[in-house]
């Protein structure tokens, strides 16, 4: 009898739900309700939601308006599509939009919404945002680290040349080289360990445990988790979506927590890290511990691994990607490839390799980076924020709770602000100045790879570092060329992060003059 009772009630709730959505959405204000395209009966939109996600918005931007409101599930969400929406929901109504919804992975990725990503607008978020800006991410903090970078930027430059079997063109496949790097670069930074390139059967057994988190975490972060959207799915445990997540954050609170522990016990036998310089020694870890020390409640073990997950997480995968796309634009424009060549052998002393101090010389180089992240954001949709009262957003009202999704992907791809938005065209940032001197332009351009507003991602100039760097130097380096002579594939993969469909393969040779003693070990 009681089963029989249990099931009425959810099919009773199941049929009047569509009732109480209406209610739910019912506009209380004078102003109009965003459009909003047809729906199904209790999945809303969801049906209309398929990979790749960013082309699937933009197709119902293109058909039905710039501002919609659409539902999935339960829930309310605001699909944003030009640059002046954005902008008004950014400046305006920023503090409105600076939380995030609370999601399961913030739960249990997100160390219970207290990662800088998961936290909502408050205290804790801001002393988060002060640290990674402050004591991390600071331009001081760059210029001292600008080494351990350079360090991993000349490992890949001499594994390409210990696999170069020549004569004449030599195949490389580079998405697993460029993950590699990135990952490198933010470990010695978090932790002063290098996971991938060493000796340490384990150190790379570490590096495949992170990249196998890294991409769990990706698809769990997104905002397809069938328990975030219809309650009823949560409550009866359908899917096991709860419990994935949970075994995951199992999985990444081991793998950090080894970390965490081995800083703190070398603290305690006054070692920092092993050798190096002492920006080198005093790691993120060691930031946090330094402050633990002072407030040990606060700065807990979870909260310390929730910030280098974030580092860790945003850092590495993103990164890696805009260096992919910017390869592939390159190979398949050998033209704009010729004239990063010529910009670099322009500007860096013979028998040199590029190092961050010539980056005031190359704006060629940073106009391309730019048109790169113009034409493939990493993320094509931002991560999601939340209403947390009622506001106005180009006349149209948006209540609380609302969820708002803002497709980057087709806001750079807007014909009313770009010039052939589809084309490959790094001119658009390059501006030559009467005097003879070139400067990369960003003025009234139209561009949010890396969000707008407050919840800003702070690694922006670590990663715009990272990327001139690994492509100047590839540039610098090496002769490139395409695998045949079809164009490099362009096809984009499924996931939420703008991935290729197909890893980048190309063709190389070292290019001897510029290369120099040091690399030929």
């Amino acid at each position: 009898m009681a089963e029989l009772f249990f099931s009425i009630a959810i099919i009773s709730f199941i049929l009047l739900l569509p009732l109480l959505l209406h209610l739910l959405l019912k506009n209380p204000n004078p102003n109009p309700n965003p459009p909003s395209p047809p729906g199904l009966p209790l999945i809303g939109h969801l049906h209309l939601l398929k990979p790749p996600h960013h082309r699937a918005l933009a197709h119902l931007s293109d058909l039905h308006g710039p501002i919609l409101l659409l539902r999935f599930g339960s829930r309310r969400v605001l699909l944003v599509s030009s640059y002046s929406d954005a902008n008004e929901c950014f400046t305006v109504n920023d503090i409105t939009f600076a939380n995030r919804p609370r999601l399961l992975a913030g739960k249990y990725l997100g160390y219970n919404y207290r990662t800088l990503s998961w936290a909502p607008y408050g205290p804790h978020w801001r002393n988060l945002r002060r640290i990674a800006t402050m004591q991390v991410l600071s331009t001081h903090r760059l210029l001292s680290s600008s080494h351990l970078r350079s360090d991993e930027v000349l490992s890949l430059v001499k594994v390409l040349l210990r696999d170069y079997s020549g004569p004449g063109f030599h195949l490389a496949e580079l998405r697993t080289k460029f993950f590699a790097l990135s990952y490198n670069i933010v470990m010695r930074m978090i932790a002063n360990k290098r996971y991938y390139g060493d000796a340490d059967e384990s150190s790379s057994e570490a590096g495949k445990e992170f990249r196998d988190l890294a991409k769990e975490t990706f698809s769990g972060s997104a905002m397809s988790n069938a328990a975030d959207l219809f309650p009823v799915v949560r409550w009866l445990g359908i899917g096991g979506q709860e419990r994935r997540l949970k075994r995951l954050r199992k999985r990444r609170d081991t793998f950090f927590q080894q970390l965490v522990n081995e800083h703190r016990n070398m603290r305690k036998c006054g070692s920092r890290g092993g050798e190096g310089s002492p920006a080198e020694k005093s790691t993120v870890i060691d930031v946090l511990l330094s402050l633990q020390e002072s407030d040990p409640d606060y700065y807990d073990d979870d909260m310390i691994k929730g910030f280098i997950t974030q580092m860790l997480i945003a850092g590495t995968d993103t990164t890696s990607l805009t260096i992919e796309w910017m390869m592939s634009l390159l190979l398949n424009n050998p033209h704009i490839l010729k004239k990063v060549r010529e910009e670099l052998d322009a500007n860096i002393k013979p028998g040199s390799l590029l190092e961050e101090a010539y980056f005031s010389k190359l704006p060629y180089l940073y106009a391309v980076i730019n048109e790169t992240l113009r034409m493939y954001p990493a993320g094509p949709v931002l991560l999601p924020h939340e209403s947390s009262q009622d506001c106005i957003i180009n006349g149209f009202y948006v209540p609380s709770g609302t969820i708002l999704l803002v497709n980057v992907w087709k806001v750079h791809r807007d014909p009313e602000f770009w010039e052939e938005p589809n084309k490959f065209k790094p001119e658009r940032f390059f501006k030559s100045s009467t005097d003879g001197t070139c400067k990369v332009i960003n003025e009234g351009f139209k561009m949010m790879p890396f969000g707008l507003g407050r919840r800003r991602c702070p690694g922006e100039v670590l990663a715009m570092r990272v990327v001139a760097l690994v492509v100047g130097t590839l540039v610098h380096c090496f002769e490139w060329e395409k695998v045949g002579d079809e164009e490099v594939d362009m096809s984009e993969g499924p996931e939420f992060t703008l991935t290729k469909a197909k890893p980048l393969e190309a063709m190389y040779k070292p290019r001897e003059s510029k290369v120099g003693s040091l690399v030929w070990e």
